[in-house]
């Protein structure tokens, strides 16, 4: 692993680098060149075991190390040149730099969670060339101060293996970050990053106080080098936009060293339509020391809660506030905020030791899954959810995640950060499924499922635009014209970011003019 240094002269940087590619890399290509790309790597740049080709054996594997998504690993799926495998900033600055002169493009990948794959594939086969920098492999280091309550993370760290050296530096702090282990801070940081304590202390990317980042030119910036627009832009304005961030310093949260978790189920018959319809109001009211959010799957609802604080008082708050819900002591399971985030009662089923649970990177392409996501500002009525219930029991069926905001989120102005979701959002609604990659009928099913029931919410959540969360990327809602103008990214720009959007277009503007970092999704410039 390698902690990347946390202040360096912008400057500094650039002159050395221009000075070291100028013979080797050409300052603009008019076509893709990825022979000339892999040779400006090469020669002293970046160590050729860092680099793997499509005719290295390894490729495949490397590849494959973070994909989640079994769809998006198929003989059809178009991948890049190469694989760069950074182990410090100065490979980063040659991978964009050769990029650059060769006409190949980069994209970034962290840990691999993004819904769509734009981070390690194109979902444009015959579009320009491009290569993947996979921060996971080797930039993965966490460096915790204590005594500052702060951390540095490198963007390839998962959040299971922050929340690990937090908790094994000091238990009673903690970080306000997403309920899967495997997700990585690279991406999730970069859009956001919503979990189970933001009702509480906000967003991850309210939590970052600084940022190292190699920019379109090549240059190693930090904030105070970067400067407060870009700063602004990278806590929340999507991943793989304004360049690369390499490392993020973050504010840790004091915890207590107990915690209470809890599990309840309801089923239909046990009236679990009227629970979800009272749980609209009630949870983001809720103090913010708590978050309850709900899953509904099958013919049941159930309800989780992270309580930063005792069994005693969390059933009396219950009892006075959602007594539907019949939660009593018996349901209470107290554990560190550590245990929280590896516990089946927040993640989905694991089990093992702590390390097991936190820092396990295995990944399985036997599935395939599809995301979209809505904001309610409204609670549905009864009698839509009575409507909504049967779809669950429907062929292909997947699940809906409810995460309450309220409490801190409400505070936030939507232009403080290009998270807009703020005052006024009851929760956000992420929408799931999956199907056997081998086999089966392809996710015919799975996908008319999602897509139906995503159409018959629409006139229940928000409306013009209706908003969608980036971190749960979706390409259905829109994707870039070929000419990546600002005009062509609007239909999907608005919905991740409403207001936020011209100004993140001003920002890429301003610092990557000609549009190097691109994708179908990614921030025009604004001109």
């Amino acid at each position: 692993m390698s902690m990347l240094m946390p202040r360096v002269s912008g400057c500094l940087a650039r002159a050395f680098f221009v000075s070291f590619f100028f013979f080797s890399c050409s300052v603009a290509s008019p076509s893709p060149d990825g022979d000339g790309f892999l040779q400006c790597l090469r020669p002293k740049n970046v160590p050729s075991e860092l680099v793997y080709t499509q005719t290295s054996s390894s490729f495949t594997d490397v590849l494959a190390s973070s994909i989640r998504n079994g769809k998006f690993f198929t003989n059809a799926t178009a991948r890049p040149l190469c694989i760069v495998t950074p182990r410090d900033a100065s490979h980063v600055q040659a991978a964009v730099l050769c990029g650059r002169g060769q006409g190949v493009r980069l994209r970034v990948r962290s840990g691999g969670h993004d819904y769509e794959g734009l981070s390690y594939r194109s979902a444009r086969p015959s579009s320009e060339a491009f290569a993947v920098v996979d921060l996971g492999a080797n930039l993965r280091a966490v460096r915790v101060n204590r005594l500052q309550s702060t951390a540095w993370v490198d963007s390839g760290a998962t959040i299971g293996e922050l929340y690990y050296a937090i908790a094994k530096n000091d238990s009673r702090l903690a970080f306000p970050a997403g309920e899967c282990p495997t997700i990585g801070v690279g991406g999730h940081l970069s859009g956001g990053g919503v979990g189970m304590m933001m009702r509480k202390h906000g967003l991850s990317s309210d939590k970052v106080l600084d940022a190292t980042l190699v920019n379109a030119d090549g240059e190693l910036l930090d904030r105070a080098g970067m400067g407060e627009d870009l700063f602004w832009a990278i806590r929340g304005g999507g991943g793989g936009n304004f360049g690369i961030v390499l490392s993020w310093k973050v504010q840790l949260v004091q915890v207590p060293s107990t915690v209470v978790a809890f599990n309840i189920a309801k089923t239909v018959e046990q009236g679990a339509v009227d629970v979800l319809t009272r749980w609209q109001d009630v949870a983001p009211c809720l103090p913010s020391d708590i978050t309850l959010r709900a899953i509904v799957r099958g013919r049941q609802a159930m309800f989780q809660a992270l309580y930063l604080g005792g069994c005693g008082s969390l059933v009396a708050m219950m009892d006075d506030q959602f007594p539907e819900l019949g939660m009593t002591s018996a349901d209470c399971q107290p554990m560190s905020w550590a245990q929280s985030a590896a516990t089946p009662f927040l993640s989905f089923g694991r089990n093992g030791t702590l390390e097991e649970a936190l820092l396990n990177r295995t990944t399985g392409l036997s599935r395939s899954n599809k995301g979209k996501s809505d904001y309610v500002r409204r609670a549905i009525p009864k009698a839509a959810w009575e409507d909504i219930f049967p779809w669950f029991a429907k062929a292909g069926a997947g699940f809906i995640l409810l995460e309450p905001h309220g409490g801190f989120m409400g505070g936030v102005p939507a232009a403080a950060t290009p998270y807009p979701h703020r005052n006024g959002v009851l929760y956000v609604m992420q929408y799931i499924v999956t199907w056997p990659q081998e086999g089966g009928d392809g996710g015919t099913a799975a996908t008319a499922w999602i897509q139906g029931l995503y159409e018959l919410m629409g006139r229940h959540v928000s409306k013009n635009p209706r908003r969608a969360y980036v971190n749960f990327r979706d390409l259905d809602v829109g994707q870039n014209d070929e000419a990546g103008t600002f005009e062509g990214g609007e239909a999907w720009g608005e919905r991740y970011f409403v207001g936020n959007y011209r100004r993140l277009a001003a920002v890429k503007a301003a610092v990557d003019p000609t549009n190097y970092f691109r994708n179908e999704q990614s921030i025009p410039p604004l001109h």
